[in-house]
């Protein structure tokens, strides 16, 4: 969902300028960094579960405000633009990056049960392009309404998935 809400973000933040080829292209990287990251995971196996739990909720949160404080800081006109491109191949990858950092975690869980691991990471990301897409084209529909405020609004949609991950690993932990 998070890559689903970053989606939207991105939409929101390009308006209707929005292309379907920009949708597919988000929606392959999210789609392969979600599929990617498990299988990792599973590679990783039991061996390294409890250094990678320790930390891979600060690494996406960290991405995450980074970037999404970037968007709010440039939403007032502060620093350099960059270009206004949500859908550049380095701000692609990193935001597919920063969503997936906790699929490794997933990818831990099925080496330690039995699921085929083909099988679940082709579900996973393909369920993750399948939702991305169309929510590119949702965003674009919000910015259009919301033009005067949309990188304002995807920054703070991005700082708010980053701290949902954050809270949601820390009060699990607890």
């Amino acid at each position: 969902m998070d890559a689903v809400a970053v989606s939207v973000s991105a939409g929101i933040a390009r308006g209707s300028r929005a292309t379907w080829g920009e949708a597919l292209r988000m929606a392959g990287v999210f789609g392969l960094f979600q599929a990617v990251m498990p299988a990792i995971g599973f590679g990783a196996g039991a061996l390294f579960r409890d250094a990678i739990e320790a930390y891979d909720h600060w690494v996406a949160f960290a991405l995450l405000a980074f970037v999404g404080g970037h968007m709010v800081f440039e939403s007032f006109g502060g620093g350099e633009k960059l270009e206004g491109d949500p859908f550049g191949t380095r701000r692609l990858l990193l935001l597919g990056f920063a969503t997936s950092v906790d699929a490794l975690a997933v990818g831990l869980t099925l080496s330690l049960i039995d699921l085929p691991l083909a099988l679940s990471v082709a579900v996973i990301g393909l369920v993750t392009f399948a939702l991305c897409l169309p929510a590119v084209h949702m965003g674009a529909r919000l910015g259009t309404r919301l033009a005067s405020r949309a990188e304002l609004i995807g920054g703070l949609v991005l700082i708010a998935i980053g701290g949902h991950i954050l809270y949601e690993h820390l009060s699990g932990a607890a």
